[in-house]
């Protein structure tokens, strides 16, 4: 299973990765495995503010919808509008293409309560 070293993950199967303050957010090879093929992904607005646990969107799949929650809190500064007309970048490239949205953190302290890549490979053990 892919699992990028670079990124920090989540209990709910979604990734972070942090660039300078800049958070981008998406959900797992894992999960997009797990939900088959999305169909639809509803995006919060630029400028929303999310904490850290709060849902953000959701993404539905052909067997069912799944809630996106806050990995983290802060500021919407960016939403990936490819996927509205391509939500299916997720499943081919969740980690590049299929990224979900990207927040201005609010705390960098929050992230040391994400885990690691070698973490999350044993969760999903």
């Amino acid at each position: 299973m892919n699992i990028p070293d670079k990124l920090l993950y989540t209990n709910d199967h979604e990734w972070a990765g942090n660039d300078d303050g800049v958070v981008t957010i998406g959900i797992t090879d894992f999960a997009q495995g797990e939900l088959g093929d999305i169909i639809f992904v509803e995006l919060p607005a630029v400028g929303q503010t999310f904490d850290s646990g709060d849902p953000f969107g959701t993404i539905e799949a052909v067997k069912t919808v799944a809630d996106l929650y806050a990995p983290l809190g802060g500021e919407v500064v960016a939403v990936n509008e490819k996927l509205e007309e391509s939500p299916q970048d997720i499943n081919s490239d969740p980690y590049g293409a299929g990224w979900i949205v990207r927040i201005k953190l609010a705390d960098a302290g929050e992230l040391d309560q994400l885990l690691t890549a070698d973490k999350y490979e044993e969760l999903l053990d």
